[in-house]
């Protein structure tokens, strides 16, 4: 096993048994991998791989969904646009801490149990949602959501790596894939689904959604998932112990006032960047002499493969989200689209990126689609610059493929390298703290759109975004070219 393989961002300095138990009638080890994941896959029937699939779309669709409802609740509860939108805030927040926390969780109590767990607690927040007496209510409801959503992914990853190994199948490229697809599937259905559910149900259907969700993916989990192995029993004291709890805290407080300077770009308060630096330094400095760390930086530190991973996902991510949403607002001001037809147009970016991503995934490629991501990025960097007020509908509709190549290459690309620079027993906070970095682009591409337009989307603002765009792109293929550890396909 390389180095690389071997470095992982938590519970590297910890043993234990792998999450498993045999289901009857499940393959045997010693399957034969095949370029494309052909065979490899087939131990990951929709039974098994359904439930995982879907818990993993929940954080991001409760992410976009919440935007049709924030004028119905601002009504409601008499508030303004910047009191509603810390909805959206604080799931980010939550969403961002937990994460790396629920796959640290997933390494001390089993996958499925936190899997399980996360979807408990969807559940709960669901009801809190809908019965909302009050905002603040309404907030607990989304922090509690931001917590269950982010047990998904890391511990679905975890189960798919556990079952991957246990079976002797190598990478299951196509089980990435659709993990790869599932997120573009969630950009397409997020917004209309909320749509229709704000417009015939009201906006408290936003939260009480979640209750049939967290029911199905709850059923099909305890059907299709086998159970964990079981883990050894200890006190709770040293539970606590082993799930650094202060590491955990630290790593709260400098993630939250990173996101909040990130967000606040055109008038940044800087004591905020100056404290996410301290606290974050602080954190560094107590996961190194932490015996069971929350991410342990030392093997982070050694493994370069992933921490540029995580630099690529965190510029992919950047670019991705003020491509769209900086295209979407100057579509509407700069072109004079209506906003159905700003909606169509952006249709492509969401189906190209899905027949990508499967594509790529039949044939397992990693590096490669890195290099046309940030290709596809300096093309519809170029399309940006080139366009104005009389652009025509089919230029735009090409400009949003484009993008739609980027994201369908880039997701599934650096989504395959983190699996294969990740070893099984620190996949789960691996996973989870690449879903932090995508969210920290998140966040600052609002800053960025904000920086660039000002109060207005015209044509020089937006030829701005794109010069900005091109150098994410430029960056993304350096770094590609440059990186030799980047393997060639999923082997």
């Amino acid at each position: 096993m390389s180095g690389a393989q071997r470095a992982t961002p938590g519970g590297a300095r910890q043993g234990g048994a792998q999450p498993g138990g045999t289901q009857q009638g499940e393959p045997q080890p010693g399957v034969a991998h095949q370029q494309g994941g052909t065979r490899a896959d087939r131990p990951f029937g929709f039974r098994y791989l359904g439930p995982l699939l879907l818990g993993s779309t929940l954080n991001p669709i409760n992410s976009s969904m919440i935007a049709t409802g924030l004028v119905g609740i601002g009504t409601e509860f008499h508030l303004g646009p910047g009191q509603t939108a810390s909805l959206i805030s604080v799931l980010y927040l939550f969403s961002s801490v937990m994460q790396p926390t629920m796959g640290k969780l997933a390494s001390l109590f089993g996958p499925r149990r936190v899997f399980i767990a996360g979807i408990l607690i969807l559940l709960a927040a669901g009801i809190v949602g809908a019965l909302a007496p009050s905002f603040g209510f309404l907030l607990a409801s989304r922090a509690l959501i931001g917590i269950g959503t982010s047990a998904a992914y890391p511990t679905a990853m975890a189960m798919v790596r556990a079952r991957a190994d246990r079976l002797s199948v190598g990478v299951p490229s196509r089980v990435l894939g659709a993990f790869s697809i599932a997120a573009q599937v969630t950009v397409v259905v997020g917004l209309p689904l909320g749509g229709i559910l704000v417009g015939t149900l009201g906006w408290r259907a936003l939260f009480s959604v979640n209750i049939p969700l967290a029911l199905v993916t709850l059923a099909a989990t305890l059907v299709g998932v086998e159970r964990d192995a079981p883990r050894p029993s200890g006190p709770w004291r040293e539970l606590v112990r082993l799930l650094d709890l202060p590491g955990v805290a630290l790593f709260g407080g400098a993630v939250a006032a990173l996101l909040v300077f990130l967000s606040g770009l055109g008038d940044p308060a800087w004591w905020l960047g100056a404290c996410a630096v301290v606290v974050g330094g602080v954190f560094v400095w107590r996961e190194r002499h932490a015996s069971s760390p929350l991410i342990d930086v030392r093997a982070l530190a050694s493994n370069g493969p992933l921490q540029r991973t995580y630099t690529r996902q965190l510029l992919v991510g950047l670019g991705m989200y003020a491509c769209m949403y900086g295209m979407s607002q100057w579509m509407e001001q700069g072109r004079g689209l209506t906003p159905e037809v700003v909606g169509i147009v952006m249709v492509p970016l969401s189906l190209v990126s899905i027949v990508v991503a499967r594509l790529v995934s039949l044939r397992g490629w990693v590096r490669m689609p890195l290099v046309l991501a940030g290709l596809a990025f300096l093309a519809t960097a170029v399309m940006m610059v080139s366009a104005n007020g009389s652009t025509s509908i089919a230029v735009l509709v090409l400009m949003t493929s484009l993008l739609g190549l980027m994201n369908g290459f880039g997701g599934f690309a650096n989504q395959t390298a983190l699996y294969m620079q990740s070893p099984a027993d620190g996949i789960a906070v691996a996973a989870g703290l690449y879903r932090t970095f995508s969210y920290m682009g998140a966040i600052f591409s609002s800053s960025l759109i904000g920086l660039v337009f000002g109060a207005r989307a015209t044509d020089p603002g937006f030829h701005s975004l794109a010069w900005v765009l091109s150098g994410i792109g430029g960056a993304v293929l350096v770094m590609t070219l440059a990186d030799r550890r980047i393997p060639r396909v999923a082997a």
